[in-house]
């Protein structure tokens, strides 16, 4: 069964998530601050790490700093009440994988959980495969039909990062803070410019398609 470490200082809510991702199938522990996390770490192993950010002894910032100097591979949710954006920019600078805003909806958190796990599968794979397309992240390359698409590593990246939360939109504004600098020049007609390139260079594909939410982001389509 697939093990989830939550770490929550609030007991209540602590409680109700863990309950709640019980209800769907995972096995949870938790954990009230980032220095009983590692401890719990040490001893057994998790499939991802849904944390916090501000708690006592060790915050959520400080323990995926943690985390990843030993473990790579685990994904990290940060959960918490700051929406701002140097947060959300620290967190994906340290290694995190996504940012879920309190107060949250349960069914979405649950949502954001699986796409997280099947993109550790897929991390874990180094591979995806959609029909003639595939890409392999160990190579950083990709190919269709055999033949090698000449992506750029920016191309590359927000690729993969649509191909592996399929059916999810991912805002431009998401895009930017996660794919380009805090003090970057980059706008969001930036981001347009990039979907657009990624698009013709995937035209051949059959097995997904790059759509446009229209006032929102962009999101990749399984076909």
């Amino acid at each position: 069964m697939i093990k989830i470490l939550v770490v929550e200082d609030d007991k209540p809510l602590n409680d109700l998530v863990c309950a709640y991702l019980r209800s769907a199938g995972y096995q949870t522990t938790a954990c009230f601050d980032g220095e009983q996390a590692l401890a719990e770490m040490e001893n057994n192993t998790f499939s991802l790490l849904l944390t916090d950010i501000m708690m006592p002894k060790m915050d959520g910032f400080a323990l995926a700093e943690a985390v990843r100097a030993f473990n790579q591979q685990i994904p990290i949710l940060f959960m918490s009440a700051r929406e701002d954006k140097p947060a959300k920019l620290l967190g994906y600078k340290l290694g995190i994988d996504d940012y879920v805003v309190k107060p949250f909806d349960l069914d979405e958190l649950t949502l954001k959980v699986t796409a997280l796990l099947r993109r550790a599968k897929i991390n874990a794979e180094q591979k995806i495969e959609l029909a003639n397309f595939t890409m392999n992240l160990e190579e950083r390359s990709a190919y269709i039909n055999g033949e090698e698409l000449p992506l750029t590593a920016r191309e590359f990246n927000l690729l993969f990062k649509l191909l592996s939360y399929p059916k999810k939109t991912f805002t431009r504004s998401a895009l930017m803070d996660e794919f380009w600098d805090y003090d970057s020049s980059a706008t969001s007609r930036t981001v347009d410019v990039y979907m657009a390139k990624i698009r013709e260079k995937t035209s051949a594909c059959t097995g997904f398609e790059i759509v446009t939410v229209h006032g929102l982001g962009y999101k990749a389509v399984l076909k």
